[in-house]
């Protein structure tokens, strides 16, 4: 079994409500335990400035699919709760992203998918959650911890639990 960090976001429709059901479904399509998940965090948009908020969030897993299995399988769960890659604009609005962040103390350079995520350490709306729930965790030769300290995490609001 491989521990998968991955990172979840969105800003179209009722983004809390997809996290849950999206986890469910990575763990059920992933053949997946969720070892942790992290807080729900208000983020402003990254790149693409002229939308709503974004919501984000971190999840470990634990699953025996490879690195591009595992890929495959986000892109249909992405689908499945709206998210039209081929007709998006990039960091525009979205209903539901994936991206996994590192996938045990696995490096790959492919031009799908390159692990770990190629842009974690510039960005604190992943850094924050995946703080959360694996702050010491060795990624690349850093952890969490160590990365955010030379980020602002300004503007970045933990949403409380929900009922």
């Amino acid at each position: 079994m491989a521990s998968v960090l991955i990172a979840l976001g969105g800003n179209v429709g009722d983004v809390r409500a997809t996290f849950t059901k999206a986890i469910a479904n990575i763990c059920g399509m992933t053949q997946a335990a969720l070892v942790a998940r992290s807080s729900d965090y208000m983020t402003a948009p990254w790149g693409d400035e002229q939308q709503e908020p974004f919501i984000n969030a971190c999840i470990e897993i634990e699953t025996p699919l490879d690195p591009h299995a595992l890929l495959f399988t986000l892109h249909k769960i992405e689908k499945k709760f709206g998210r039209d890659r081929a007709n998006e604009r990039r960091w525009g609005p979205r209903t539901l992203d994936l991206d996994i962040i590192a996938y045990d103390d696995v490096r790959l350079d492919k031009p799908e998918l390159t692990l770990p995520h190629p842009r974690l350490f510039e960005r604190a709306f992943v850094l924050v959650p995946l703080g959360e729930i694996a702050p010491d965790r060795p990624i690349a030769g850093q952890t969490p911890r160590q990365a955010l300290a030379s980020l602002s995490a300004d503007g970045i609001e933990r949403l409380p639990d929900l009922q």
